[in-house]
């Protein structure tokens, strides 16, 4: 007889922890997976004593499920996913809801929520933030797909989410087709962003001002009491704090070799597709893609002597200009990450809501911070603003930081400092804040090697001109021209 209200399938800490979540509020939930000890374990462990509903095959575990079933399906994005949703496929009816929870690609998403409501059933590409205590205790949870289904599982998605401001849940329906995905998507590349700057806040401190570990735990605490107070600003003073069994500071001992999963990648492809500027966080990728290649950087750093790295300037005022840079870059790349997914609403014709997707991230998932209201307040002020950059606000606070942060990059590269995420974000604010850009050149070099043709200052815009410029080529010009 059914009686659960929603089902999971797969396994791992992530999928188990939302179960109990589930189950802490109230709900009964299914869980199947294909190894079936795995299941055992789970109820077993971590669930024993609670009304979670373990199940040994497919057909158990959907006819444990009330109508219209509700699916969450847990798994390794990609080819596993449609596998999964193959194999329910003959246990489903129509009206019977998919969610994909994993971090999908939002392309896959759209397929299948089309391709899915065809056959009359109802997808759901949630991106889920938080991490494995996140989905414990509440992650964010970012909904999209088949608006049909929100009514069905809106209750259960706001009860295990995270809470802010009074109990505000960090969950909203986002979009049609894979527009939660996409969401998460961005989350994600702002979280590398975010990762890079403070990576290179510590680097200047520890290269350049010879700070130890427990000294710039200090300062990350100090800026964790301000305008920077965040989750990763948190952490990271935690970090510095903490000592290995031999009481010197675990940071200093972990390899300068940094991992990623592809989200950070897809967001800087997407933005190329997109045809965004999406600077920093594009770096902050290649930063990471730098940092792998440890052994060629060990050679090269034999062979390649650059200036010295000690700074002699104030270390008081090059420590509180290094936290301004930060948070002035900060804004760049949020700034940039919400002018992409304007530019992918437009382009899938999704009605984003941006007041709210930045407070869906206010608690619960990883890049959670204060800084995340005063985005709010700035689409509550002007729901059509085009960017974060022109609010009032952080038009303020990049007026008041530009100063200290031209002098954090510029110390940088005097000291021969690599700092791509600083400095790529003052870059874009410099040529964003700038009425006349080189293109000028650059179009009419294009136009002389392949006649692709140039707008002129003194005629309207949209009228397309082209020039003999060596007086023996072609007169006409190229049939297309892409600014």
């Amino acid at each position: 007889m059914a009686q659960a209200d929603i089902g999971l399938i797969g396994r791992a800490v992530m999928g188990q922890n939302l179960v109990l979540n589930m189950n802490d509020h109230g709900y009964k939930v299914a869980v199947f997976n294909l190894t079936e000890s795995k299941t055992d374990q789970f109820l077993e462990g971590p669930a024993k004593g609670t009304e979670i509903i373990g199940t040994k095959t497919l057909k158990e575990f959907f006819a444990t499920l009330k109508r219209p079933r509700r699916v969450i399906l847990m798994v390794k994005a990609g080819e596993a996913v449609d596998a999964f949703i193959e194999m329910a496929m003959p246990y489903l009816d129509k009206g019977d809801i998919i969610i994909d929870g994993g971090n999908s690609h939002f392309m896959d998403s759209n397929r299948r929520c089309e391709s899915l409501a065809t056959q009359g059933i109802l997808f759901v590409g949630a991106g889920i933030s938080g991490g494995e205590e996140g989905a414990r205790r509440g992650p964010s949870i970012m909904p999209g797909g088949n608006a049909e289904a929100w009514p069905h599982i809106k209750e259960i998605f706001q009860a295990i989410s995270a809470k802010v401001d009074g109990g505000q849940p960090c969950c909203d329906w986002v979009g049609a087709a894979g527009a939660g995905h996409y969401v998460k998507m961005i989350h994600n590349g702002i979280e590398y962003g975010d990762m890079q700057l403070i990576g290179e806040a510590y680097h200047l401190m520890k290269v350049a001002a010879s700070m130890g570990a427990s000294e710039m735990a200090e300062v990350f605490k100090k800026w964790n009491g301000k305008e920077l107070k965040s989750y990763l600003i948190e952490i990271t003073g935690e970090i510095l704090d903490f000592t290995d069994v031999d009481g010197s500071p675990l940071v200093d001992k972990i390899l300068d070799v940094a991992g990623q999963k592809g989200t950070g990648k897809w967001t800087a492809i997407n933005a190329l597709e997109m045809g965004m500027p999406l600077t920093l966080i594009d770096e902050a990728v290649h930063a990471r893609n730098l940092s792998s290649m440890k052994e060629e950087r060990t050679k090269a750093a034999a062979v390649f002597r650059g200036p010295s790295q000690n700074f002699e300037g104030d270390k008081a005022a090059f420590v509180e200009n290094i936290g301004g840079a930060l948070y002035a870059a900060k804004i760049i790349s949020y700034a940039q990450g919400f002018m992409l997914m304007r530019r992918a609403a437009e382009e899938f014709s999704w009605n984003l809501n941006y007041g709210a997707i930045a407070l869906m991230w206010r608690g619960g998932c990883i890049i959670r911070s204060a800084f995340l209201k005063m985005i709010n307040k700035a689409f509550e002020r002007n729901p059509d603003l085009t960017s974060l950059l022109l609010d009032d606000y952080f038009r303020r606070e990049l007026l008041d930081a530009q100063a200290g942060w031209r002098e954090v990059v510029m110390e940088g590269v005097r000291l021969g400092i690599s700092l791509p995420a600083f400095s790529s974000a003052l870059s874009f604010f410099d040529g964003y804040r700038s009425e006349h850009l080189p293109a000028n050149l650059l179009q009419a070099q294009r136009d002389f090697f392949g006649a692709h043709t140039y707008e002129r200052t003194d005629k309207e815009r949209g009228e397309f001109f082209h020039t003999n410029w060596t007086g023996v080529a072609a007169t006409a010009s190229s049939s297309s021209y892409n600014a």
